[in-house]
């Protein structure tokens, strides 16, 4: 695509509401099955969340990604894949820029990763768009993105300018990123303690070199530990607790994982595996591209673009954020996800979502 083409674009797009997040990108030599994989537990201002199927025209790739309810023309992806087996998410990053931007300049990220799902096969190709994109981009972002090669990197993206770490120089086959860059400047931005928490939960799984997709939907995206106070309050028996630093928080809109293919397989059995809503009250299902990849459930079928799973979750999710008055909004009621009679909805719906894994999942 040509530079000229890409400004009109950017011209012409209004301003997009960033992800927050945390992250990880994980090597296929320490999956359980040989596929590399990434993760995105998403957070964000937008809580109607909704999966599409984009299919090939005009010289684009058919994909898959997420999308806002509040986006009727899919001009913002907020992690997604293609058939060429590309992949791609973000985390707003808050230590690369310097304010040169106004806000209505900002936030283009879910632009760069549609464009970059329309014509992207490798992470090398990834790397030519930002080169190409015309500066300033509007964004601050760490945009992590694998291929149907193996590789995979994070790239800390401003304005201006961006920075590649590579999954290949990472020496146990992890990266993680939450809201801040590596390259940015020191101790700003934000997501330190649950880039901690992700760090301490990952741990044993880079040991054993047994990661897959579940470690991430069904335990990470649905554990309470918090790394500062150096405890894990999932399953401490407390009622109410604080809202602050977990990996699922009361903005958290879907936990994803990526999970490529390994060498010879075709790009097209590329899998998403999503729970879409706030994770720990949600079901997952897998996602694929072609024709019926897509579940009914995860698309935006109803009024508004809604969809009707993220509906059903976020209905359970009131229920966990009770209180409405005062600060009430920061206050999680943990014994409706666990509690000592086994009938949380993490309790009931993990069960449910590995017999999914169980059908779906290739060793």
């Amino acid at each position: 695509m040509k530079k000229e083409a890409l400004s009109l674009i950017f011209m012409l797009l209004g301003v997009m509401i960033a992800d927050s997040c945390t992250s990880a990108i994980i090597a296929g030599y320490k999956t359980a099955n040989g596929r590399p994989m990434m993760w995105k537990h998403r957070d964000t201002g937008c809580p109607d969340n909704r999966v599409e199927r984009i299919p090939a025209h005009d010289n684009c790739y058919e994909f898959v990604a997420i999308f806002d309810a509040t986006d009727p023309a899919d001009t913002a992806a907020w992690t997604g894949f293609n058939t060429q087996g590309f992949a791609i998410m973000n985390t707003a990053s808050y230590n690369l820029n310097n304010g040169e931007l106004p806000d209505s300049q900002m936030d283009r990220e879910g632009v760069v990763m549609k464009l970059a799902l329309e014509h992207c096969v490798t992470v090398d190709d990834f790397e030519r768009l930002l080169q190409a994109l015309p500066k300033p981009m509007g964004v601050e972002a760490n945009f992590g993105v694998i291929d149907a090669q193996g590789n995979g990197a994070y790239f800390e993206t401003g304005n201006y300018t961006y920075k590649k770490y590579s999954l290949a120089d990472s020496p146990d086959g992890v990266l993680v990123r939450t809201n801040y860059s590596y390259s940015g400047r020191p101790d700003e931005g934000m997501g330190y303690v649950r880039e901690a928490n992700a760090k301490h939960l990952i741990a044993p799984h880079i040991q054993a070199g047994d990661f897959a997709p579940w470690i991430f939907t069904e335990q990470i995206s649905r554990t309470f530990y918090h790394s500062l106070q150096g405890k894990d309050f999932t399953h401490s028996g407390e009622q109410w607790i604080v809202d602050q630093d977990f990996i699922p928080r009361r903005i958290s809109t879907a936990s994803i994982v990526l999970e490529g293919v390994k060498p010879g397989e075709p790009a097209t059995a590329t899998t998403m595996w999503i729970a879409l809503g706030y994770p720990p009250c949600a079901e997952t299902f897998a996602v694929h591209t072609g024709e019926g990849g897509v579940p009914v459930e995860l698309r935006g079928t109803g009024p508004d673009r809604h969809s009707p799973q993220c509906d059903k979750v976020r209905a359970r999710q009131a229920q966990v954020f009770s209180i409405k008055r005062g600060n009430g909004q920061h206050y999680l009621d943990l014994s409706k996800l666990y509690n000592a009679q086994g009938t949380g909805y993490c309790q009931q719906l993990v069960p449910k979502n590995m017999e999914t894994y169980r059908k779906h999942w290739r060793k």
